[in-house]
């Protein structure tokens, strides 16, 4: 399935190259038509394949990856893989209120997508999401 054209998640666990599903530090992805911001320091475009997804980063971390996603209740589930051929499974769930005004705006070396009341802003040092 495609990413949904406008979102925000909040993810809830990583699972790598088959581990356990753990969480240690917030980390929200904003998706504002075929654009994305992560807090974790990355931002771009996606496209859909009709299959998978291809997470291109054009801000921050370098790379790309891609994965599939399906829904579990209310939540997303991404299983994918990272440039150098590891994998991982991410478990995603909505962020409240993420209706309302949205947009993605880029310069030289930063990129911020607004999804609602959550804006995550991405440079070449690192990601940061806020709440207004």
């Amino acid at each position: 399935m495609p990413v949904p054209e406008y979102g925000a998640w909040l993810r809830r666990g990583i699972s790598r190259d088959g581990g356990p599903l753990i969480e240690d530090r917030e980390v929200v992805w904003l998706q504002a038509g075929p654009y994305y911001a992560d807090s974790r320091g990355f931002a771009g475009t996606t496209c859909f394949d009709g299959s998978r997804v291809l997470f291109r980063h054009l801000t921050g971390e370098p790379g790309e990856d891609t994965g599939t996603f399906r829904r579990e209740g209310a939540n997303l589930v991404e299983w994918g893989t990272n440039p150098d051929g590891s994998t991982f499974l991410e478990v995603w769930t909505p962020l409240p209120g993420a209706e309302g005004l949205t947009g993605s705006w880029s310069g030289p070396d930063h990129h911020v997508v607004r999804v609602g009341p959550h804006v995550v802003h991405v440079d070449s040092l690192t990601g940061t999401y806020w709440r207004l």
